[in-house]
């Protein structure tokens, strides 16, 4: 079997057997196959796609490539929540705090930013001390004593994903369905937890651009998830304009503690009460996601959710004084500068892909494969669709390193707005649950 014919045959149009795509996986987890024909078999899939077997064959492989965690030892139930990337998703720092508050504890492998897509790890580093790499132990112990841990993948959990994972972002695959499924389920199953929760983001701001293909790659996920035995339910939500108000490593930590205090932008906040209380209704934890979503949102008013956040952090080697003084501890900017508004009218557009991308430009983002990351800049929202706004006031604030950058940024960014004569609906954020 050779690593070339098995490209040839994908970029023909034809279906991989499932020894096939295990060569190819494990042959490249080894270092036997290389980068370059990793990336064209990429590519390969990119434009042929994948039939439902070949991704649960691909899934399999790739959670099979290091070693599978067993968390049965530390708890019955272990939660986790994935979403599939998005612009100013901030989800998973603030819903992981508020589900663990109310008794489930969520252990989670997350990920780096892909394309125009932010981070979590990214995010979280913004924090002085914080880090990601976990033992397997200490991974364990901190879920037992804690009840949250977020770590990157250590390099036997899931290493045929931290590699593709890596070169996808740097040669323009990201959005394929295969590969989105493959490395989504992969981590999850290596990673352990027993109930999992997916966000499958669609939109201007999504991998997924139109609710079909969504529902298709949520669908594929949760039959994956079935099929290995986990309890699996997915939610499409709409990423046509950034999720809250902050786009930007540092700026989404802030955005995500003053959620957590209870401050929260109200779409975030309503996204974040349903989801937990979802995920808590699916653990078992209460009988019905009402029940779940009250309490839910009991951990944001009654500090719980703030708390865990904080012992997480530390317990991470985090500085858990963030917590009180996030302007003093998160990096800043040096430039700060408004877009303002050209006219008046509601806005009936706010492009999050816009905004990713020029994040990315700002240095928020990686251009290239081990790219370093920028924390400080980004961008705030002030306006957003269904908002009225007059000419000259601000659009959003854009966070830059030099005055040029800013500048830059502002005329790109005015391309991601239209207005309305007329009062325009802000979105509906919840389009479809998947169970």
């Amino acid at each position: 079997m050779r690593a070339v014919d098995i490209i040839q045959r994908k970029r023909d149009g034809e279906e991989l057997s499932a020894d096939e795509i295990d060569f190819f996986i494990q042959g490249y987890t080894r270092g036997d196959i290389p980068d370059y024909q990793a990336a064209a078999w990429c590519m390969a899939v990119y434009f042929q796609g994948m039939t439902h077997r070949e991704t649960t064959d691909l899934t399999l492989s790739m959670a099979r490539s290091g070693r599978q965690l067993d968390l049965s030892d530390v708890a019955d139930v272990v939660a986790d929540k994935h979403s599939t990337g998005g612009v100013g998703d901030k989800v998973t720092l603030i819903l992981g705090p508020m589900v663990a508050a109310a008794g489930q504890p969520v252990g989670k492998m997350s990920g780096r930013g892909l394309g125009f897509s932010g981070g979590t790890l990214d995010k979280l580093e913004s924090i002085p001390g914080w880090s990601p790499e976990l033992s397997t132990q200490a991974f364990k112990e901190q879920l037992r004593r804690v009840g949250l841990v977020v770590a990157g993948q250590t390099e036997d959990l899931a290493p045929a994903d931290k590699k593709l994972y890596a070169l996808r972002d740097v040669t323009a695959t990201v959005p394929s369905l295969p590969l989105i499924a493959s490395s989504v389920m992969s981590k999850k199953l290596a990673a352990g937890a027993h109930v999992i929760l997916l966000d499958v983001k669609v939109g201007e701001g999504a991998f997924m651009r139109t609710l079909e293909r969504a529902v298709e790659l949520a669908e594929i996920m949760v039959a994956i998830g079935k099929l290995a035995g986990r309890k699996v339910a997915a939610r499409v939500t709409d990423m046509n304009q950034p999720l809250g108000r902050a786009v930007g490593n540092a700026l989404e930590v802030k955005e995500a503690i003053a959620t957590l205090r209870g401050q929260g932008p109200d779409d975030l906040t309503r996204l974040l009460v349903a989801e937990a209380g979802h995920l808590l209704h699916m653990c078992g934890k209460v009988a019905s996601e009402e029940e779940g979503e009250a309490r839910a949102r009991r951990t944001l008013e009654d500090g719980r959710a703030l708390a865990k956040f904080r012992a997480f952090v530390e317990a991470q080697g985090g500085d858990p004084t963030v917590v009180e003084k996030p302007d003093r501890l998160l990096p800043k900017a040096d430039v700060v500068r408004p877009l303002l508004s050209p006219r008046d009218g509601w806005l009936s557009r706010v492009n999050a892909r816009t905004f990713g991308e020029v994040t990315v430009h700002l240095g928020g983002g990686r251009e290239r494969k081990g790219d370093p990351i920028d924390h400080s800049v980004g961008i705030v929202l002030a306006a957003k669709i269904g908002d009225r706004i007059e000419q000259g006031q601000p659009l959003c604030y854009i966070h830059a390193r030099t005055e040029t950058e800013a500048q830059t940024a502002a005329e790109a960014l005015l391309e991601a707005y239209d207005w309305s004569e007329t009062p325009v609906a802000p979105p509906r954020l919840i389009k479809r649950t998947i169970r």
